[in-house]
């Protein structure tokens, strides 16, 4: 990062604030950034497991799959899914709540008996899909956040601040130069004034 700059005080005072809000933002992103890597790391566990969840609801689904037959496919359907926003470091994630079904009427008489207890193994079967989704979801907005964060910690922490500790520097020796100049200067003109006394 190529910082412009003047070689003077004002500039000098306006580096030294921006290098200290940086400095003073660099352990909270540090700090940001750790505890999204925890919570991405927490959020595929929770994605894993639900779909192992899911898995063994399938298996169970497939135990009875002749019967499915005779199951009418337009007898539940999803009506509605609530999700809260849970705020994680800073970061807006879904949050599954609930889930509403509409269900068709149906007469107990001329469909099996088992019907209920499907529409149930359903229901929680459609559940399971919708939470493996949510927390899917989940996921990809934390890696994504923690990404940028990332990116932000590296920016400040490898680019931006040794840039401004670098133009600080060069600041100062410019200044001290200068300085330096300016009095061996005055001290040539005193020399050649005194000479020029002695000589007169």
């Amino acid at each position: 990062m190529a910082l412009k700059f003047q070689y003077n005080k004002t500039a000098l005072q306006q580096l030294k604030k921006e290098l200290k809000v940086r400095e003073n933002a660099l352990p909270t992103l540090q700090a940001k950034e750790s505890a999204l890597r925890l919570e991405v790391k927490n959020a595929k566990k929770e994605v894993k497991k639900a779909k192992e969840t899911y898995k063994n609801q399938k298996k169970k689904l497939e135990t009875i799959y002749r019967l499915w037959t005779e199951f009418p496919n337009d007898l539940i359907q999803i009506k509605n899914v609530i999700l809260d926003t849970k705020k994680i470091a800073g970061v807006k994630t879904p949050l599954f709540r609930d889930i509403t079904f509409i269900e068709k009427r149906y007469s107990l008489i001329s469909l099996p008996s088992w019907i209920p207890e499907g529409i149930a193994l359903l229901k929680k079967t459609m559940e399971m899909q919708i939470r493996i989704e949510v927390a899917g979801k989940k996921v990809t907005i934390l890696e994504f956040a923690r990404k940028k964060t990332t990116q932000k910690v590296n920016l400040y922490e490898k680019v931006q601040i040794p840039a401004y500790q670098t133009a600080i520097l060069k600041i100062k020796r410019f200044m001290e130069d200068e300085e330096n100049l300016a009095k061996s200067s005055q001290k040539i003109l005193k020399a050649r004034m005194a000479k020029m006394e002695a000589a007169a």
